[in-house]
């Protein structure tokens, strides 16, 4: 850490330049004479993404910010709140700290959180922000979490682990075991210091594969912001050995959407025919794989086995988009006559092109007002529906 940056001059450099553009900034001479002139650029671009992403941290004075990849990396405040309210207690510990975000949550629910960062330099820059934040019961330590571990050698009511993938783990299949730490490796030591665990994994990670890697799995969160899947939440609990609840997260600015059911456990979907109303499950949904739930929870008839559409005459709350169904057509030459160039959004569910080709065959224009949806019916006919959005 550089503690140039944090000089009064340096500061106001910065929130006078927030706006400007980086590349322009950058060809400028360095008007200070201690401070690195990359780091101020750096801390530039970091505090810009801060802002929609960590508006507190952005807000407060005096904040150091470490590279903009580590900005981009860790927990949007929404996810980290979200994270922070499952759980509860005295003490938590944090064995891949980071820049902090999801701790500054964790410390309204916990009496004291216990911040490891292995890189010290980032251990430092930690500490210096919770004292800006006025935060007075996160520890920031530096070095091994495991040596960390040991030397407290005390119970906690909860630990918390964002594993990072190994540099030669990359392009390989996401697997846990690929991950510092290695937490299937390691859980049984782990419950030598807890019976409770918190995992977030990237939302690559296959449940399916992830549930073979670890036990004692008692729910999995899939959290997803504005319906894009942020990450996975693996609760793990020393004495479970039942199925696991799968919980469906997506916040957004209006709502929080959820939807849950039991890994593995049976349900039958109905099917029918497109009717007045159609409804696509947001993206936590879709990572879950719980189609069939969908279905016979809501009471909705699916389209196709494998489109992940569904159908009502009436129209109910759903957690995903919903929408009329203005018209069904054929996917046949004289029908798309309709649509050839028009202005419409495309998706496609369970259909033989994508949507850049559909595009370009029939001359659709992206935009408008009018959704129509490339998919496939209950008869394996391939059929569009022209929607508006409600």
């Amino acid at each position: 850490m550089d503690h140039a940056i944090m000089t009064k001059v340096v500061q106001d450099f910065i929130n006078q330049n927030i706006s400007v553009d980086i590349s322009k900034l950058a060809l400028q001479k360095n008007p200070f004479t201690e401070a690195n002139w990359t780091l101020v650029l750096q801390q530039i671009v970091a505090k810009q993404k801060a802002e929609s992403k960590l508006p507190t941290w952005f807000a407060t004075q005096n904040i150091y910010y470490p590279s903009k990849v580590s900005v981009e990396q860790t927990s949007s405040e929404p996810t980290a709140k979200y994270k922070s309210e499952l759980i509860s207690g005295e003490k938590l510990i944090d064995l891949s700290g980071g820049f902090g975000v999801d701790d500054f949550y964790f410390a309204k629910q916990f009496k004291e959180v216990i911040h490891c960062e292995i890189d010290a330099d980032l251990s430092e820059i930690v500490r210096h922000n919770f004292e800006q934040l006025k935060i007075a019961n996160i520890s920031c330590v530096s070095g091994d979490s495991e040596a960390t571990l040991e030397r407290l050698n005390t119970k906690f009511d909860w630990m918390y682990i964002d594993p990072s993938r190994r540099n030669e783990a990359k392009g390989k299949v996401f697997m846990l075991k690929d991950c510092l730490p290695n937490v299937p490796e390691k859980l049984d030591y782990y419950f030598r210091f807890t019976s409770n665990l918190m995992i977030k994994t990237a939302p690559i990670l296959d449940i399916t594969a992830g549930l073979i890697e670890l036990k004692n799995v008692k729910s999995i969160h899939i959290v997803a912001l504005e319906n894009e899947v942020k990450e996975l939440l693996w609760i793990i609990e020393k004495e479970w050995n039942q199925a696991p609840e799968i919980i469906t997260v997506n916040l957004t600015k209006e709502k929080i959407e959820t939807f849950n059911f039991v890994w593995n456990s049976v349900a039958t979907a109905n099917y029918g025919q497109p009717e007045a109303y159609l409804y696509e499950p947001n993206a936590a949904i879709m990572k879950s794989g719980g189609f069939d739930w969908i279905s016979m929870q809501f009471n909705l008839q699916k389209l196709h086995p494998h489109s992940h559409l569904y159908t009502s005459e009436s129209v109910i709350a759903f957690p995903g988009r919903i929408f009329k169904i203005d018209q069904t057509i054929p996917y046949h030459k004289l029908e798309m006559k309709l649509l050839a160039n028009q202005k419409a959004n495309i998706t496609v569910r369970n259909f033989p092109d994508s949507v850049e080709n559909i595009r370009k065959k029939w001359k659709i224009k992206d935009g408008g007002n009018c959704y129509c949806f490339f998919t496939t019916d209950i008869n394996n006919h391939k059929i569009v529906l022209l929607c508006s959005k409600l």
